[in-house]
């Protein structure tokens, strides 16, 4: 059941995606898979920041590793065995374990001061106004979960170490080593072996139980980037940060009006028209966007970088991604029971206008995300469609536009008083 309703949420997400308009990224695949090993299974950008890099390294391989024996952990539940790996690895066995328990003491040391960080230190980029609420109550929900995995796997061996040594029972064979479990092992002296056995038996079934809860808890969460950092790094944009992208439709224009040789009667392209300009909505944006929207960690470093909001402005480029979601969310909850999509729109429902021009499209926030989330080609969608569908624009850009167009610079002076500076 677990599987399948991880499945389904899995197919949603797809769905919702898709929700977008397709854009091709088959491009660079050796350049792609590179980019995908160093940020995503590497962790290369979460060492910028020693401390926190360190921390998440140490959740993450421990994730990995640890759930190595839940591989074993499956068979025994469906075969009826106890250990079934020990004797086809032999000493190996005993490496494995002691590795796993290791890992297990470093994630608790890890989720504990990740904790600290967040709500004894009040670290600034944890406590941003778009953290209230749920976000916040879901980056401590997981570090709870994680914390509480751990001591349910530790408790299980610990009993299992124990009922090897004093209990008749020969399911329990002499397998493994436990180096750090085997602290716990004292705690069990003086209670009855089928006291203990339920100990084990209760700590085997909430660890697997938690592990597939955590499975279909990810969907709610931002954890989803467990998943997501994959494909989101691999189809990330490979391009210079300093290279935007640009209209076909607006540059084919632009080259008509500038080329003498240019035909004004061609027929253009029936592709190359767009139904829209820009992004007024998340069906408007490409689905790497949206997959962008779906893999963001939250963590902050690209607020954390944003000079806008440095300098106290509202924009944050991290709520810029949590509002996509939102959206997307809120869209794919009407598709779910066959509803139309209603009249709300990402743009001046979730996205204020306000946000979208405090940016200075510096990239920072870009360069900051450890798994390549691009906010800033959303903050350009919208605002292309702000400008070439509603013709709406600051005053202070509308002037810098109009003095462009009458004397070929951003200034209000005219082309022959440009030079009148240098005489005084």
């Amino acid at each position: 059941m677990a599987v399948g309703l991880f499945t389904r949420n899995i197919l949603r997400i797809i769905r919702n995606i898709r929700l977008g308009h397709a854009i091709d990224r088959s491009d660079r695949k050796s350049d792609r898979w590179k980019h995908m090993a160093r940020l995503a299974l590497g962790q290369s950008k979460m060492t910028v920041r020693p401390i926190a890099g360190l921390l998440h390294i140490i959740v993450y391989v421990g994730f990995v590793v640890i759930n190595i024996e839940l591989l074993e952990i499956i068979l025994d539940g469906f075969l009826g065995t106890h250990r079934v790996l020990a004797p086809y690895l032999g000493s190996a066995y005993d490496v494995l374990i002691s590795v796993f328990e290791v890992f297990a003491l470093l994630v608790i040391v890890a989720v504990t001061l990740f904790w600290l960080r967040r709500n004894a230190l009040r670290i600034s980029r944890f406590w941003k106004p778009e953290m209230k609420g749920w976000p916040k109550k879901d980056a401590d929900y997981i570090l709870y979960i994680e914390l509480v995995l751990m001591f349910l796997f530790l408790t299980m061996n610990a009993s299992d170490f124990w009922l090897q040594q004093y209990s008749q029972d020969a399911s329990y064979v002499q397998a493994g080593r436990f180096p750090v479990s085997s602290w716990i092992t004292p705690l069990f002296d003086g209670m009855q072996v089928s006291s203990v056995i339920l100990v084990e038996r209760i700590a085997w079934w909430m660890h697997i139980i938690g592990i597939f809860a955590f499975l279909n808890y990810l969907y709610y969460s931002k954890h989803l980037h467990i998943l997501l950092a994959f494909p989101n790094t691999f189809y990330a944009n490979l391009n210079p940060l300093g290279r935007f992208s640009h209209s076909e439709t607006v540059a084919n224009e632009v080259k008509l009006m500038l080329d003498p040789s240019a035909d004004p009667y061609a027929t253009p392209s029936p592709t190359s028209e767009p139904s829209t300009f820009g992004a007024a909505d998340v069906t408007d944006l490409h689905r790497v966007q949206l997959l962008n929207a779906y893999s963001c960690t939250e963590c902050g470093r690209c607020t954390d970088e944003c000079p806008a909001n440095q300098t106290g402005k509202k924009l944050s480029p991290r709520k810029i991604m949590m509002d996509t979601r939102d959206r997307l969310e809120s869209v794919g909850k009407l598709l779910n029971k066959g509803l139309p999509i209603d009249d709300n729109t990402l743009l001046d429902n979730y996205v204020s206008r306000e946000e979208l021009w405090a940016c200075t499209t510096c990239n920072a926030c870009v360069e900051a995300c450890p798994i390549s989330i691009d906010p800033l080609s959303i903050i350009m969608d919208m605002r292309q469609y702000l400008v070439m569908e509603q013709s709406s624009a600051p005053t202070e850009l509308n002037a810098m536009m109009t003095n462009i167009e009458n004397n070929g610079a951003p200034w209000p002076f005219n082309q022959q008083d440009r030079l009148k500076w240098s005489k005084e």
